[in-house]
């Protein structure tokens, strides 16, 4: 891998939106790096006893991205491809149908997600009024299972999926290539 994705650690000190959003941000950059420059092949390969894929954990990124941006932030319907997923006939149809798209679909997909995340978590913390330690409290979004939710959660709830998910592609890249410390 000649050039790596480009990634920033997050500031030491700075405030509460900034910190979730960097280390939100470091660990988008940090999947990006574990998928750049595998072949289809490499990105399919499951490590047994798990079916996970590094193309699976992308596309299934993309999605989470989606269904905590797009559809509970914004209150939207799911954009393309999630719109048309039937669900109840494959749960996992995120993880299972990465297997027939090309690295180049699931990057753009992701960084789709991405972009469109950014752009809505922007609309939202500028509809807020800045008064001072409650602004991530002020923002809900639309009922959940659990009620509303805030923007710190799913912020916070990010942080979790993304860390959780760069554990797993770390020891999948290594197994596919032997690429530590990316």
């Amino acid at each position: 891998m000649a050039d790596p994705i480009p990634r920033t650690d997050p500031p030491i000190v700075a405030d509460e939106v900034t910190t979730l959003r960097s280390f939100i941000n470091f660990y988008r950059a940090t999947i990006r790096r574990q998928c750049d420059g595998l072949t289809v092949e490499q990105l399919r390969t499951p490590h047994p006893p798990s079916t996970m894929t590094l193309a699976g954990m992308l596309k299934h990124l993309a999605y989470v991205e989606d269904v905590w941006f797009n559809v509970r932030l914004a209150g939207n319907e799911p954009a393309p491809p999630w719109d048309t997923v039937d669900w109840a006939a494959d749960s996992d149809w995120d993880w299972n149908s990465a297997l027939d798209d090309t690295p180049e679909q699931l990057t753009a997909l992701f960084d789709d997600a991405v972009a469109a995340s950014e752009r809505i978590l922007d609309r939202a913390l500028d509809q807020v009024p800045v008064s001072g330690a409650g602004v991530l409290d002020q923002t809900t979004v639309r009922p959940g299972r659990s009620g509303l939710i805030s923007l710190r959660w799913i912020l916070v709830h990010m942080v979790e999926e993304y860390s959780r998910h760069a554990g797993h592609a770390d020891l999948f890249r290594e197994a596919v290539d032997g690429a530590t410390d990316l």
